[in-house]
């Protein structure tokens, strides 16, 4: 594990007059470049061969850094390169898919924008349980085995799969069923119905939650959500049900896009609360805590209560969608989850508080 005092020996070395925004090229890559250059720093994208398009046409990265694998973002020329542009990583879904849990903490030598031993706490199931847990907030049953299965439950595998392979089934016999054919069908594999998390599906309505824990104004904010748009599920359920029926297809969850939406004020109290149980819980398990952007996957149910059924120790893939009211309502102008990110690390260099924001 790479210690607090090897990156911070690294960020010594920084001219910090000239400081750089660097992140992989996927997953929210587009806001987060753009948000450097919104607050005045230099933004730099690490990206495979034949996927630079967008950065280049839409002008967001002021540079590119071209590898033939995203893995090689470990390589230590890379790294290299990084650390001559000042820069500070902003991690996200595909650089710790790519990059790898173990590469980030025993390889990757380039200060990163928040804290991340985390990130371990939310891709592997039982320690994101146990966050959730110590922090107070209202969570499905978990089943341990198949055979324990009285109701109707959504079973997940592990990795950040966007949804792919997810299921739902109300007994074991449906489990092994539906499990099986995912299995023939190459979705999934024996290791992973090995790790399956087989939990309550709450009836609910979706609220991914935006939050952003600020270092510097001591405080963590609620800026935005979304519910997010999944095939075929979503597909599916425009249908009459007696189509569905004689369709025979299986639903899957994939997510393939993110819908802007906002809660009934009144429930914004919760919200908070629940974020600041997050943040406190965090500290208490991997200090510092959060720093910066994390989300909660919520349910509402009929009876105005939340359910916490995932959380996101990074910038979420939801943040994509532009507008986050809440950060507009407390900013007075549109500001990204990349910007406000850009804007937590120029602030924090201002008031000498940037060895407090990166790991």
């Amino acid at each position: 594990m790479l210690s607090r005092e090897e990156i911070l020996e690294v960020l010594s070395e920084y001219d910090l007059k000239d400081l750089s925004i660097a992140t992989l090229g996927s997953h929210t890559a587009l806001h987060i470049l753009k948000g450097a250059k919104e607050e005045g720093l230099r933004s730099v994208v690490v990206c495979e061969e034949g996927r630079t398009t967008p950065y280049e046409r839409l002008g967001v990265a002021d540079e590119i850094i071209v590898v033939e694998s995203f893995q090689d973002m470990l390589d230590e020329e890379v790294q290299e390169r990084l650390r001559e542009l000042n820069a500070i990583v902003v991690p996200h879904g595909s650089f710790v898919a790519y990059v790898g849990l173990d590469g980030i903490e025993n390889e990757f030598c380039v200060p990163m924008f928040g804290n991340r031993r985390l990130l371990r706490w939310e891709s592997e199931r039982y320690l994101e349980r146990k966050l959730l847990e110590r922090a107070g907030v209202k969570v499905p049953k978990v089943f341990d085995s198949p055979e324990d299965i009285d109701r109707p439950v959504i079973v997940k595998f592990p990795g950040a799969r966007g949804g792919r392979g997810y299921f739902i089934c109300s007994d074991s016999e449906e489990f092994e069923e539906k499990a099986e054919r995912l299995i023939e069908d190459g979705v999934i594999d024996e290791e992973d119905l090995e790790q399956a998390h087989i939990e309550e599906y709450v009836v609910g309505t979706n609220f991914c939650v935006h939050y952003f824990r600020s270092v510097v104004e001591d405080t963590v904010e609620v800026l935005g959500m979304d519910r997010r748009y999944e095939t075929n599920i979503d597909g599916l359920v425009r249908m009459p049900a007696s189509d569905q029926l004689e369709a025979g297809l299986e639903p899957s969850y994939v997510i393939s896009g993110n819908i802007p939406v906002v809660v009934r004020e009144s429930l914004l109290v919760q919200l908070y609360e629940m974020g600041d149980r997050v943040v406190r819980a965090s500290e208490d398990i991997e200090e510092p805590g959060f720093i910066g952007p994390f989300c909660l996957q919520t349910l509402c149910t009929e009876n105005l209560e939340f359910y916490v059924f995932e959380l996101s120790a990074r910038i979420d893939g939801g943040t994509n969608v532009t507008f986050l009211p809440y950060a507009y309502l407390k900013f007075g102008e549109i500001v990204t989850m990349g910007r406000r990110i850009a804007k937590e690390v120029r602030e924090a260099r201002d008031k000498g508080l940037l060895e407090d924001v990166v790991t």
